[in-house]
């Protein structure tokens, strides 16, 4: 599976190039990797960032704005509360939850709003910090002495507070600064819980005990060997094998009824086979372990390349080949290609060569695997709830002390094997041996001394790096640059390339920390000081990680803007850098990042308790391939709390410096050369009055605008007053009387003001002012709560005459950022203290708000209180409305240049008969809208019993209801609206309709193809858009009289009764089509690398509908097209199995019972339980979730099935196909085509690894 591994920390979106397999029971739950490059330096601490997220057409996110906030983690990519990325951790504390390691690993990240596609409408951040005292004791180095293994045993800390240099000289003098000189070198301590080992033929293992989730396990085998060890004709075997090996086992297969869900990658440095599983089965009490580590042994070191697999796999590689060469992956390999263009990491990419792959037999294939393929070349994770670790060791020692005896030596590649770096690439050579290498292996004694044992390079990935030091490289190199017609944006990376520092001693840590204060303050910076109507860039990303894949640590500096605008946006970018290099931070920047930090540090040590196993596996592993010190949460909070009192604003500031010295000395003779300038740019541009024009820049040009932000004026940063509370305890008291707050009964019918459910913990109230408000005490994470404001409208209650004025004005909402009398500034620096992160967006059927907060200083009353200012101050601002539609023209303006948006835009506009409110505002729409339409828009939503409020965390009753009347119970009852929030009806179009096939044809260098299949369905509720209520109808239907027990036949009775019938039933049905689609149309036929079924289920409105993904060739599409709408319409000739309805209950639950835990998942169950405008949702929508799945069977699958149109009439799809010669012989025109062809510019992809990877294979 190549996946997008990015930080949801840091809201950059990271990938890894990795090539990625799973098998189709994990269809469609496909666990990307954390983000193994980037620790994030403004993980902790982004401002409140107003991050434009334009929505998927099928995913019903509609909107963008985005309230982004402000703590760590910050912002941007965000917490996708659907089991997407989890971010990487970082003993600095970020939203995460893994061990801790002493390491910058993530990329520091400074960046402002940019539009991004089809992302997840629950994709906004949430950071999960609580609070946990360290002690601070008095300055003493530690005395214990540790093995690299071993728990520290003493604990040191510092006195807190920051110091000036000279403070620090009169505090310490010279016999207690030669301390500090000595702690700073003392190792930090390692994970007490962490076993390491290795058998006798090599094999490492690593064991660490983790209980979340509970009864699960992970045990991931990493075999060093990668897309980098591949010699010129062998580009993409390594992937290859990597397929082969995995789909091919069949004990991995035996394992699927188990619950166990497994999946493989490859990447530069490594392939990993990886498989999640029950430590036992639920009708026995076997240990599962033996069993997976016995398919993991197959597939790793015993894989049968049996030829019908490899021509099998040769075809879904080429198809996801081709499916991933889309204009963002083409980007990001010109991005490494220049980066690493001294060594082959720059010619190496996982996915290879398509006519290399096309000629391997399975010999040459074989041959790789023994090279590479043997136990000391391995290292075996198993991270879970362990209770025994000597029958762990035990247990791994069965399944693999044998692997590799039958050829325990072998002869070691040559120099020749190994290509031109040979003499770096050779492995570690036991004494004597060196230089005695053969390439011959033999048994005849004479043979004897050129016999080596096989061992693990010393250094991965293999390579040689140029690194940009000050006199190390003179030779500047020239920008280059990528021109492509599909890129709608000029952008430019700025590369700066290091060695890693191995992070293993408390003076590194203490580096690291002041880096990471140093950019966060250049982060805020860039963020909030362009606020014009018209900045000059779209996005400033500055970036400082380490990268176990590549070898090195690389700082970024990343500038987005439209073509027009690039000078401009360059010359701010540097003067922003030049500004920090030369003032440095200010102190009280310095106290309040440092300050942050700890805090979040601490949030993350009171979570130890909450980190999934395979966080933590993850972490490890990257951290093992730095050569970083792993710790746990309480270690590394206790040891940042021991360094952060000895840091001082001139080593912050001289670190800091150091960092940037590339850019801010640029062209000087003692600076750092850059490793590489690479902007990639349109070929064309629109211009105002002119049209199209040719774009046209040249390296000279961009040097220049380098030069010109260096020698522009700059000052020093002036200091701000940081607001302590938004609204001071007199204002609090004169509310409390004007407005009187209480709480009433929850429904006319009863007395009732306060509902408690002992079993779930849930609690409902009703202010008042008309807003339901639900609670739930959780523990779940250690004083952190979560918070969301639901609001009933959305983009539906959008009028003809205000097209787009929902989605537009949530947007300049976010923009704005200022409340009552504090400005954007001040709200962001206030969220930065209390540590709340917090988003705003829209959809079709509601407007959302969502905070996290930790508990510490009062910071779910500062949540509280911001979310009150926004209701009832929001500062609704020209410039910020100028932004908004600005960002939603450029980001329509960009669909024609994507294959996929373009095709799925169009299916859209056909299935909803036109309705823009699902689909993008258009430039017509967006040119019709004033501040005031938008603001009316948004606002008239926002009243009291439309309002619904959901809160989950760590606190106490009398806590969250004194919040709840205080912040809540003041705010305005009503507004002058109407009191009911209709919408205009929402049709499908009528049917048949000339509109049902459609295609898009997109001129490209390259062939690719994609199409999308749509068609009606019920909501959740059972509810259709031409006003049937299929609930009641359902329940009238006997249940079958078959082999069902009486109790099962009344669950069932039970079951379509209850109103999530649809909800439950829809939700198999679809993981049943998902497995379905995979063994057809990619397994069997070949026509395809990835398809997916998915469903969205409205809740407020009555409709829904489902949409099949495909990707193909522009030869198979068709044919892929037609064997997906078979698959759709083939369940009554081929019966839906009982082993496929208990796999996909299976796979549904053990997805419910890994999420019961976060609060964000919690937050999501509490929705719309008090919302007059989804009445059926009550509580026994969550206490019976888990019965209602179990009590399912395949007669109320199909009775779900019957409400899918899926005949020919009903269905849409339209095919996608872009080449140099797409659509020559056709003249089909698209949707809106005239609108198009105004070519208004959009956002180009930015950032090194956006979308290298390759894709899932199952």
């Amino acid at each position: 599976m190549a996946t997008s591994s990015s930080c949801v920390i840091s809201g950059v979106v990271a990938p890894q190039l990795r090539c990625r397999t799973q098998d189709s029971s994990n269809r469609n739950s496909r666990r990307p990797q954390p983000n193994l490059l980037r620790l994030n330096s403004r993980t902790s601490l982004p401002p409140i960032r107003f991050s434009v997220q334009p929505r998927s057409l099928f995913s019903r996110t509609h909107a963008p704005a985005r309230w982004q906030g402000t703590n760590g983690g910050g912002g941007g990519g965000g917490l996708v509360l659907h089991n997407k990325r989890k971010p990487c951790n970082s003993f600095l504390g970020s939203e995460q939850s893994n061990c801790i390691t002493s390491s910058l690993k993530q990329r520091s990240t400074i960046r402002t709003p940019i539009p991004r596609v089809f992302l997840d409408k629950s994709s906004f951040y949430l950071s999960r910090r609580t609070l946990r005292t360290a002690s601070v004791k008095h300055l003493c180095p530690p005395c214990a002495t540790v093995g690299p293994d071993e728990p520290h045993a003493a604990s040191t800390a510092w006195p807190d507070g920051v110091l000036e240099k000279q403070d620090l000289d009169l505090l310490y003098p010279q016999s207690l600064q030669t301390d500090l000189e000595g702690f700073l070198r003392t190792e930090l301590p390692s994970h007490p819980k962490l076993y390491r080992g290795q058998l006798k033929n090599g094999l490492r293992y690593l064991i660490l005990p983790n209980k979340v989730p509970p009864n699960r396990f992970e045990a991931h085998m990493e075999v060093h060997v990668g897309s980098i060890d591949e010699e010129d004709d062998e580009q993409g075997i390594a992937h290859m094998i990597e397929h082969v090996a995995f789909l091919g086992s069949k004990k991995r297969e035996k394992l699927l009824g188990t619950g166990a869900r497994s999946n493989a990658y490859t990447d530069f440095h490594h392939t990993v086979f990886h498989i999640h599983s029950p430590t036992g089965t639920k009708d026995s009490d076997d240990d599962l372990l033996p069993s997976v580590l016995d398919a993991l042994n197959e597939i790793a070191f015993h894989p049968k390349f049996l030829s019908s697999r490899v021509e099998k796999e040769r075809r879904a590689i080429l198809s996801e080949l081709q499916m991933m060469n889309t204009i963002e992956y083409r980007v990001d390999c010109q991005l490494l290609q220049h980066l690493h263009s001294e060594n082959k990491l720059s010619q190496r990419f996982p996915i290879g060569l398509e006519e290399q792959i096309k000629k391997w037999d399975v010999d040459k294939i074989k041959k790789f695997h023994e090279r590479w393929y043997f136990p000391a070349n391995a290292t075996l994770y198993i991270v879970g709830d362990i209770n025994n670790i000597s029958k762990t060791i035990y247990e791994i020692e069965v399944a693999f002390e044998q692997t590799g005896s039958e050829n325990k030596t072998s002869s070691a590649p040559t120099p020749s094997a190994l290509g031109a770096m040979a003499s770096f690439l050779v492995p570690k050579l036991p004494a004597g041996l060196a230089g005695s290498l053969s390439h011959e292996r033999s048994s005849n004694s004479a043979d004897q001394s050129k016999i080596i044992q096989r061992e693990r390079q010393a250094v991965r990935p293999p390579v040689k790096h140029d690194w940009s030091l000050p006199g190390n490289n003179t030779d500047v190199k020239h920008p280059q640059i990528f021109q492509h017609e599909l890129l709608q944006n000029f952008s430019i990376n700025m590369f700066c390339k290091i060695p890693v520092n191995k992070v293993k001693t408390y003076g590194d840590l203490r580096s690291v920390l002041m880096k990471r204060i140093f950019l966060s303050a250049l982060h805020f910076r860039i963020n909030t000081r362009y606020k014009s109507s018209n900045p000059p860039f779209t996005s400033v990303e500055l970036d400082h990680s380490d990268s176990g894949r590549e070898g090195c640590t690389v700082t970024t500096l990343t500038v987005t803007a439209e073509p027009k605008n690039w000078q401009s946006a360059i010359r701010v970018a540097v003067q922003e850098v030049r500004r920090l290099k030369e003032f440095g931070v200010t102190k009280g920047e310095l106290t309040r990042y440092m300050d942050a930090l700890l805090k979040d540090s601490e949030q993350l040590a009171a979570m130890i308790d909450n980190v999934s196993s395979v966080d933590n596996l993850d972490f490890i592993m990257e951290s093992d391939a730095l050569g970083h010190r792993v710790m746990d949460q309480i270690q590394g909070h206790e040891s940042l709390m021991a360094v952060a009192g000895t840091v001082t604003l001139e080593e912050v500031n001289s670190i800091g410096a150091e960092v940037l010295a590339f850019l801010s000395d640029f062209g000087k003779a003692s600076a750092p050369v850059p490793a590489a300038i690479v902007a990639c740019v349109p070929k064309k541009v629109h211009l105002d009055g002119i049209g199209e024009t040719e774009f046209k820049i040249t390296s000279d040009e961009i040097t220049a605008a380098i030069k010109s932000g260096l020698e522009e004026p700059i000052e020093a940063e002036p200091e701000l007053e940081v607001p302590k509370e938004l609204i001071s305890p007199s204002q609090l008291q004169e509310l409390r009387i004007q407005c009187r707050p209480s709480f009433v009964p929850l429904s006319r019918e009863t007395n009732i003001t306060k509902m408690h459910d002992n079993e779930t913990g849930i609690t409902q109230l009703r202010l008042s002012n008309g807003i339901p408000v639900n609670y739930k005490i959780s523990k779940n994470e250690s004083r952190g709560g979560v918070m969301r404001l639901i609001v009933g409208g959305g983009r539906a209650a959008e009028s003809s005459e205000s097209k787009g004025a929902v989605v537009v004005g949530v947007r300049t909402l976010s923009e704005g950022g200022r409340v009552g009398n504090f400005s954007r500034e001040q709200v962001e620096l206030f969220c930065v203290n209390h540590l709340i992160n917090c988003s705003l967006e829209s959809t079709e059927e509601f407007i959302a708000m969502e905070f996290r907060f930790t508990l510490r200083d009062n910071g779910m009353r500062a949540a509280f209180q911001l979310l009150h200012m926004v209701l009832e101050h929001s500062v609704w601002l020209d410039d910020a409305f100028d932004r908004a539609r600005q960002l939603y023209l450029s980001y329509y303006r960009s669909i024609p240049k994507s294959l996929e948006r373009s095709t799925a835009h169009k299916l859209m506009l056909a299935m909803m008969n036109g309705d823009e409110r699902f689909v993008e505002p258009t430039p017509k729409s967006l040119e019709n809208l004033t501040l005031k339409s938008v603001k009316d828009a948004v606002m008239n939503q926002f009243v009291g019993d439309n309002m619904e409020v959901s809160v989950v965390g760590d606190f106490s009753e009398e806590e969250i209801e004194s919040c709840i009347l205080d912040y809540l119970g003041t705010v305005t009852a009503s507004r002058d609206s109407k009191s009911e929030h209709g919408f205009n009806p929402i049709l499908f179009r009528p049917s048949p309709s000339d509109l049902q096939f459609q295609q898009v044809f997109l001129k490209d260098t390259d062939e690719r193809a994609c199409a999308y299949i749509a068609g009606p369905a019920p909501n959740r509720w059972g509810l259709t858009v031409d006003g049937k209520d299929l609930l009641g109808s359902i329940a009238d239907i006997p249940t079958s009289e078959g082999e069902l027990s009486l109790e099962h036949k009344d669950l069932q009775r039970k079951l379509r009764g209850h109103p999530l019938f649809f909800g439950i039933t829809m939700g198999l049905l679809a993981e049943v089509i998902n497995s379905r689609l995979f063994t057809t149309v990619r397994d069997s036929l070949g026509l395809t690398y990835d398809v997916s079924f998915e469903l969205n289920l409205f809740d407020r409105l009555k409709l829904g509908w489902y949409v099949v993904s495909v990707t193909s060739t522009p030869g198979k599409v068709h044919k892929a097209v037609d064997a997906c709408k078979n698959v759709l319409r083939g369940l009554h000739s081929n019966k839906i199995a009982q082993r496929e309805l208990d796999r996909a209950k299976r796979t549904l639950l053990m997805r419910h019972e890994a999420e019961i835990k976060s609060n964000a998942y919690w937050l999501g169950l509490l929705g719309h339980l008090q919302a007059s405008s989804v009445p059926r949702k009550d509580i026994s929508c969550i206490k019976e979730l888990t019965s209602l799945y179990e009590a399912a069977t395949v007669e109320d699958i199909y009775l779900a099935y019957e409400q899918l149109k899926v005949d020919e009439d009903s269905m849409y799809s339209c095919i996608g196909i872009a080449g140099t010669h797409a659509g020559e012989e056709t003249t089909t025109a698209s949707l809106e085509e005239e609108e198009f062809d105004e070519g208004f510019q959009g956002i180009a992809p930015a950032g090194r690894g956006l979308s290298t990877m390759t894709r899932p294979t199952t």
